[in-house]
């Protein structure tokens, strides 16, 4: 089945959406958790979609938010570091290329440091607006960044069309009052407004009107 959406901006995470980053993920988080004597798959369940330190706040409640946030600069970094195996989901370059000369920003749980480094590593194009971890007091699932992305375009949330892997991420995208697309086999029990496998199956074609078409299927 086919479905078109209509647009006037695109706001895009990055891990799971554009990046296949999920074997560094993996191997950053095990190791964290087997630090912290926790489950592995306990803490990949949590991860996706956030950012470090609130994952970490939702696997050790009782831990003090300063060396929460310690820990996370820490592993940012690590993460920063550790490229093997970061390459571009299907479609991503194709679908970004597109996108080029019309309205769109990337929202991620990553800092800027991080976002650069996967991006790079996946040999796609940043967009010249990003909504970081360290743009936000708030992360997924508050909507707060994909409204500072919306407001950054100077677009109204209800014209925005979000992509989306994670539950935190649909969740938020939701919150923020846009449609969802949900990227990946994960998302569909998420609740998106629509979900595709990969970028593939995505076509971005400008609108005489200035937005743009989402013709999905």
């Amino acid at each position: 089945m086919s479905v078109t959406l209509p647009a006037r901006a695109l706001l895009l995470d990055m891990d799971g959406t554009l990046v296949n980053s999920e074997a560094a993920v993996e191997r950053c988080w095990r190791r964290w958790a087997a630090e912290h004597g926790i489950d592995g798959d306990e803490a990949m369940r949590v991860v996706h979609g956030r950012q470090g330190h609130l994952s970490m706040a939702i696997l050790l409640p009782e831990r003090p938010v300063e060396q929460n946030l310690a820990d996370n600069r820490r592993m940012l970094a690590e993460e920063a570091a550790d490229l093997d195996g970061v390459v571009e989901v299907p479609g991503a370059a194709v679908f970004l290329a597109a996108l080029e000369r019309l309205p769109h920003a990337l929202v991620t749980s990553a800092d800027e440091t991080l976002a650069t480094a996967r991006m790079t590593a996946a040999g796609l194009r940043l967009p010249e607006l990003r909504v970081t971890a360290e743009s936000v007091g708030a992360g997924k699932p508050d909507p707060e960044g994909f409204l500072k992305g919306a407001a950054g375009l100077g677009v109204d949330p209800a014209d925005c069309v979000v992509f989306e892997d994670s539950e935190a991420g649909i969740m938020a995208g939701r919150a923020a009052g846009m449609r969802v697309v949900g990227v990946g086999p994960r998302a569909a029990a998420f609740g998106p407004t629509v979900q595709v496998d990969t970028l593939e199956q995505v076509r971005v074609v400008p609108a005489a009107d200035g937005g743009l078409l989402l013709e999905i299927g």
